[in-house]
């Protein structure tokens, strides 16, 4: 059984700065891509940051040059620095995680139960 664990969230003020962690647990024989996900207020949960196994980036226009993807494969954890925090970054952020639980099994998706973080004005 894998779960994905976040941690991290909570109340800052604009302009501030928060770090999200996503540990993976269970039965993991290969991890590949680790993704961010924000649902804000009454949208569809979009992409933020994602980043392959061997470390490649992609972000969205809106946090490029804010946010900071990256992972420590050792731990099995991806990370969110979030800086220069906005008020539209407020939402619940999701961790996601395509796993290979056993050598002879294929790869499944997994979502962490998020993490709230609301940015103040």
């Amino acid at each position: 059984q894998v779960q994905l664990v976040e941690s991290g969230g909570g109340l800052v003020q604009a302009g501030g700065s928060l770090r999200l962690s996503c540990a993976a647990s269970g039965s993991i024989f290969r991890i590949n891509n680790m993704e961010w996900y924000l649902q804000a207020p009454g949208k569809q949960r979009e992409l933020v940051a994602g980043i392959s196994s061997g470390g490649s980036t992609n972000y969205a226009d809106s946090v490029k040059g804010r946010f900071t993807i990256s992972r420590d494969n050792a731990k099995n954890t991806v990370y969110l620095q979030m800086n220069s925090l906005k008020p539209e970054d407020t939402g619940v952020y999701y961790c996601y995680a395509e796993i290979v639980p056993t050598r002879w099994s294929t790869q499944r998706a997994y979502w962490g139960q998020g993490t709230q973080v609301t940015v103040s004005s």
